[in-house]
Formats: C-alpha cells, sequence, structure tokens
C-alpha cells in the first residue's frame, strides 16, 4: 500500500507540473510586437540616413529592404542575422526628395518570418552643390556588387566643404555627407578622400586643420587623430591591423609632400616614418610640371597601397613614379621611366631598383628610347604622373595612368587604367592589361582620378575625374570587364561647379552597409 500511495502522488505531482508548463505557454508570447522609432539624420550631417530603435517581445533577427524606385534591382536589401529583441541600427540608402518605403522582416532562429511592419519616411531635396548624374550602360547581372562611393569635389559656388557620395547603378545618389554646418569640418578638405577601415568606419584628412577623422555611416565623429606637428595632404588608408597610414609634410623643412607616417589605430602614437628625402633623389627633375614648385614639392606623394604579403608599402609620387618601399625605407623597386636615376642616394644607386620592361612575349625590351620614356613599345608604355597604387588579388600592380606629360611632350592626350605584373626577383615590369587609350580625350583626366581592382567579377573600375573636352568638364566612372575589354557601366558625373577642373578625385566600389554591421 505505501507504494501505491507513493507511486499515486508522484503521478499527481508529474499532472500538476505537465498542467502548469502548458499554463505558461498557453501565456507565453506568440505574436510578434515591434516598437519601432525613427530618428532622421541623427548626427545633422547626412541627409540620407536614419537610425533606427527596435524593441521586440520576442527574439528575432532582421531583414531591412528599402523598396527601389527602379524595380527589384533598385532596392536596397541588408540582412541583420543576429536574434535578439532590441536594435540600434543605421537606415542608409534612403532616396532624395522621397516617400521612402521601408520593410522591416522579422525572421525566427529557423529563418521563418514572424512578422513584417511596413514603415515611410520622406526626405528632404538633394542640396544644390550635388551633381547631375548620367547613366550611358549598366549591365547589372555582369558588374560587381555594391554601389559608387564618390569623393567628390563640385559645388554650386555658394560654399567649398567637400561632399562625398554615393549613387546606386540607375544614376541615383542614395547617401551624402554636408559637414557645411559642423563645428570642426565646415571647411572640410579632404583632398584624396575618404576611405573604408577594416571595421566600416570611413577615415580621411582634413588638411585644413591638419587632422585625421574616423566616421561611422550616420556622419559622426568617431576619433580625431593628431599629426604630431606634421601637415596633412592627400591620402590616409587603414592597415588590416587597424594602423593608419598618412602622406605628410615635415613643417620644419623646406621639402613638402615627402614623408609617409603609420599612426598606431589605438593609442595614435608614430609607429614608423618613412622619409623618401633618404630613399630617394630630391634633386631628380626628369618630370617638369608646372602644378608644382619642384625644389619643395620634388615628390608629391599622391596614393599609397600596403602590401600585406611582405609588409611593405607602395607610395605613388606625381613628379618622380611609383616607388615600393620595405619598412625601413629601403627601395624594393622603382616603376618609372629611366631617365635622371643616375645619382646615387646616400652611396647607394638607384639604377638597380628600376625595372626592365619586357614584351608580350616575355622578352627584354631593350631600345634605349623606351627606357628613357620618349617613346612607347607595342606592348608596353610607362605611366605618367600617375594616382592611385593598388594591387590586384594575384599581385599585379594597377595604376591609374594620368598621361600628362606623356613622352615628356605631350605626347598623345589620354589616360590610362595600366596593369603590371612585376618580378622583384628579376627586376623585370610587364604590362598585361590596359584601358583608356583608345578613349582619347574624352576620358583624358590630367590630374586626380582613381582605379579599382574588382577581383570578384575580375572586372577594373576606371575613375577619370577631372576631364576637360570639348569646352566641359566632368568626371566618369566605367567598369571594364577585364577579359573581355567591355564596358559593362558608365556613368557620367556633372558638377555644377568645379573645383578648377576636377569633378572628383577618385572612385571607389563598396557595399553602402559595411560587412561589419
Amino acid at each position: 500500500m505505501k507504494n501505491y500511495w507513493s507511486l499515486l502522488g508522484s503521478s499527481l505531482l508529474c499532472m500538476l507540473l505537465i498542467a502548469c508548463e502548458k499554463d505558461e505557454e498557453a501565456t507565453a508570447p506568440t505574436t510578434l510586437l515591434p516598437q519601432i522609432e525613427v530618428v532622421q539624420n541623427p548626427s545633422g550631417h547626412a541627409p540620407l540616413t536614419a537610425l533606427l530603435k527596435i524593441e521586440l517581445n520576442l527574439a528575432a533577427s532582421l531583414r531591412l529592404r528599402v523598396v527601389g524606385k527602379n524595380g527589384a534591382a533598385s532596392d536596397l536589401v541588408q540582412e541583420f542575422n543576429t536574434v535578439r529583441q532590441a536594435f540600434e541600427l543605421p537606415l542608409l540608402g534612403l532616396y532624395p526628395d522621397y516617400n521612402n518605403q521601408v520593410e522591416l522582416t522579422f525572421l525566427d532562429a529557423s529563418g521563418a518570418s514572424l512578422a513584417t511592419e511596413t514603415i515611410n519616411i520622406q526626405t528632404e531635396p538633394l542640396i544644390a552643390d550635388m551633381p547631375e548624374i548620367s547613366i550611358q550602360t549598366a549591365q547589372k547581372m555582369a558588374m560587381a556588387e555594391g554601389w559608387n562611393f564618390v569623393n567628390y569635389f563640385g559645388h554650386n559656388g555658394e560654399s567649398l566643404p567637400q561632399r562625398p557620395f554615393f549613387f546606386d547603378a540607375f544614376g541615383d545618389i542614395r547617401w551624402y555627407l554636408d559637414y557645411s554646418t559642423h563645428d570642426q569640418l565646415s571647411e572640410l578638405f579632404y583632398d584624396y578622400g575618404m576611405t573604408r577601415m577594416p571595421n566600416g568606419h570611413f577615415i580621411f584628412g582634413n588638411r585644413n586643420d591638419g587632422a585625421i577623422y574616423e566616421i561611422n555611416m550616420l556622419g559622426e565623429i568617431v576619433r580625431r587623430y593628431s599629426l604630431h606637428d606634421y601637415g596633412f595632404h592627400h591620402t590616409v588608408i587603414a592597415k588590416p591591423n587597424g594602423n593608419l597610414l598618412v602622406t605628410v609634410t615635415d613643417k620644419g623643412r623646406s621639402t613638402e609632400e615627402d614623408i609617409i607616417m603609420e599612426l598606431d589605430g589605438e593609442t595614435g602614437a608614430i609607429d614608423n616614418l618613412w622619409d623618401l628625402t633618404l630613399s630617394l633623389d630630391p634633386q631628380r627633375r626628369a618630370w617638369e610640371t608646372n602644378l608644382a614648385d619642384l625644389d619643395s614639392d620634388w615628390f608629391h606623394a599622391n596614393g599609397l597601397a600596403f602590401s600585406p604579403d611582405d609588409q611593405s608599402i607602395i607610395v605613388s609620387g606625381r613628379t618622380q613614379g611609383t616607388v615600393k618601399l620595405d619598412d625601413n625605407n629601403r627601395v624594393v623597386w622603382i616603376v618609372a621611366p629611366h631617365r635622371g636615376w643616375e645619382s646615387p642616394r646616400n652611396s647607394e644607386d638607384l639604377q638597380q631598383y628600376l625595372l626592365q620592361p619586357l614584351d608580350a612575349n616575355g622578352d627584354p625590351i631593350l631600345d634605349p628610347q623606351v627606357l628613357e620614356g620618349v617613346s612607347n613599345h607595342p606592348d608596353f608604355e610607362w605611366p605618367w604622373y600617375q594616382h592611385s597604387p593598388a594591387l590586384t588579388a594575384n599581385g599585379n600592380l594597377l595604376l591609374f595612368d594620368n598621361g600628362d606629360n606623356r613622352n615628356y611632350g605631350n605626347a598623345g592626350k589620354y589616360s590610362r587604367a595600366v596593369e603590371y605584373e612585376i618580378n622583384e626577383i628579376d627586376k623585370t615590369i610587364r604590362q598585361v592589361w590596359a584601358y583608356g587609350k583608345e578613349r582619347g580625350e574624352e576620358t583624358y583626366s590630367r590630374v586626380v582620378s582613381g582605379i579599382g581592382s574588382l577581383d570578384e567579377k575580375d572586372n577594373i573600375l576606371f575613375a577619370p575625374g577631372a576631364i576637360d573636352y570639348n569646352g566641359e568638364t566632368y568626371g566618369k566612372v566605367i567598369e571594364i570587364d577585364r577579359q573581355s575589354g567591355q564596358r559593362l557601366f558608365e556613368a557620367t558625373i556633372r558638377a555644377p561647379q568645379t573645383l578648377w577642373i576636377i569633378s572628383f578625385h577618385n572612385v571607389h566600389r563598396l557595399p553602402i552597409y559595411p560587412d561589419t554591421l
């Protein structure tokens, strides 16, 4: 009997516990009830953004869709895959002067939809400084992902702070910054422009106050870096470890734009300096130019790339050539015509670092006229007054060959995107791809401009930013299939007014939402 009553008591207890669990299940929420707050342009400087604050009664992930004007191909879709009950995130990619429709789809852990909420956001028109963008061709299936990020120089004649922007494949501006009312950046002159950091933020220098700024996609300043009494010009990029490489000027001496600084991304301390007056020859005058005083601005560093394979840097000097330097400021190679390198530097013969050009068959080109840069070979041309060094996925060197003073006498006004294969052991260089010569003056940009390797599609982005042709100034963004040479995308950017003849400094193809979000 004792066992019987004991079993009966256990059974009753189990039934009671099950009933309680069922009651709890019955009272648990089964319907998602989002509470959504939208704060438009929270920084006051990014008019096509908003901050979304979302509270949920159930944990979920989020898929965001900004409904495009031009069908599904113009939609912006972004997934935030972390399952949680609260979100605070940037809403990007809105259209100006438009009642934007934004869909928020909430998903459970298995990916099943729990609910969809639609919000509408009315935006203000673009400010008068922004450009007109026309699309000549856009083969969207063949193009690399992302939108075009433009480091813009245009204005309407009333105010000159620079305003970068994103535009999509249909020519619509979907994001821009306007710091004209900012207490620190109202006179922003970012020169080369903004580049994206590994953490998804943008980094840039302001030539007017000599500091480096890190900002988020809402336009909020995350950090300001001091340059320790050096002056900023042109370029800052982030290394994979978060450190910053900056082209700077030593204010205490007569030469300028000839030092590269590495700043620690955490402390802001100077980790390294590359003094080009010690590694190269400041007296070389092979390239004359009317855009610089060569006694002071003898090198004019205008672009940087970092080689993670050997921790070296690649520096473009507008009036000298493109140079690879190791961590100790030693020259690895020089891409430039061979004229004018006879003088040793610090008892070292710089001619040993000049590269021997090869023809398409891999044979040396021995014509002294080609080596000197006086004439071109059918398979090879040197770059002239180049910008925007970049490395492809296979380690080749990409340059924007501006073509100013080509062959020491403006022998043909054309700019090129050019790719070189460099053998560092044999000290050889072979031109493996080029685009632009066939376009002639319609894409000739003697200053600024950029190039990018779109490796996921094997495409190249060619962006001449200061074209002055047929009485019109404009910039172009052109995407080319590297294998076929076919134009996949072309857009023309016309500013109300340019800075001299400059519409923009360069263009990058980027996702508007960084991968870190």
